[in-house]
């Protein structure tokens, strides 16, 4: 199309959204390879960083383990989200690039504290990756409906991750502090609990804002069993993860009480067609 203002490209959206799409598989696979790096001799590794710098919040070493499902879940996504039948689906194009911000900022992060340490530069790309993460999962929340394959490939596993970070974001905080040698004047047992009541209680109160969104619940709930795990011979540590998983439990089951929560995060009821 010609006019005054020069010509007009049809074909480029078609290749923004093309790029973009190739920035969520390029983001999906660099959260995935740089953690391996130290078995290339590059750092070390991220166990070794966390475990110089050991908090009473610190989960046990096996709960680490969910990255397995979360690295899968976020490239089970990100080809998803590729795939030619998405390219014109406006929830993954709001998605897209928050999703790569938090895909980045978890490499960047696994990078960062392979080559240094935890201090409060990690804490900050915790952060700025979990405000990526807070948007999709805003998104996610709002859609009017999701399809199946949005259900399954996008919801589950960018949920999963949300929760995952929000956890992981309190527990750097701590680490970091221990690491720069902050020290307060109280019973660190105390101190542990009463950061696991304040995680509950941000746990909660965003799964409420995500209709009781399960997969949160459900990750934000290992992340305690983590906890308990490794610190829980601690009488206040263990109260303090009990009530917290209390409160994500009873959240979630008053939220999902809607029938709109179940049919938008189980599909029990008819949604949009398709996948």
């Amino acid at each position: 199309m010609n006019g005054r203002f020069g010509d007009i490209d049809p074909g480029a959206g078609r290749d923004q959204a093309g790029a973009d799409r190739l920035a969520v598989l390029g983001a999906a696979i660099f959260q995935i390879l740089t953690p391996i790096l130290p078995l290339l001799g590059i750092g070390r590794p991220i166990g070794d960083q966390s475990t110089s710098v050991q908090t009473l919040i610190t989960p046990a070493g096996w709960a680490f383990s969910i990255w397995s499902f979360l690295y899968a879940g976020s490239l089970a996504y990100a080809v998803y989200q590729a795939l030619p039948a998405q390219r014109d689906n406006r929830l993954l194009a709001g998605l897209r690039w928050p999703s790569v911000g938090a895909f980045l900022g978890n490499g960047l992060w696994a990078l960062y504290t392979q080559l240094d340490e935890l201090t409060f530069l990690s804490v900050l790309i915790i952060a700025t990756t979990l405000t990526c993460l807070v948007s999709v999962y805003r998104q996610l929340a709002d859609a009017p409906q999701l399809t199946r394959g949005e259900r399954w490939f996008v919801a589950l596993p960018l949920s999963a991750l949300t929760a995952w970070l929000t956890a992981a974001t309190i527990v750097n905080i701590a680490a970091s502090l221990n690491y720069h040698g902050f020290a307060p004047e109280m019973d660190r047992t105390i101190l542990a609990g009463a950061v696991i009541l304040t995680g509950g209680v941000i746990a909660s109160a965003v799964i409420r804002r995500g209709a009781g969104n399960p997969w949160y619940a459900l990750v934000f709930l290992w992340a305690l069993a983590g906890i308990n795990a490794r610190s829980g011979q601690f009488a206040v540590i263990a109260a303090s993860c009990a009530i917290a998983a209390l409160a994500v439990i009873v959240t979630t089951v008053f939220g999902l009480r809607q029938p709109y929560a179940r049919a938008h995060w189980f599909g029990t009821t008819p949604g949009r067609e398709g996948y």
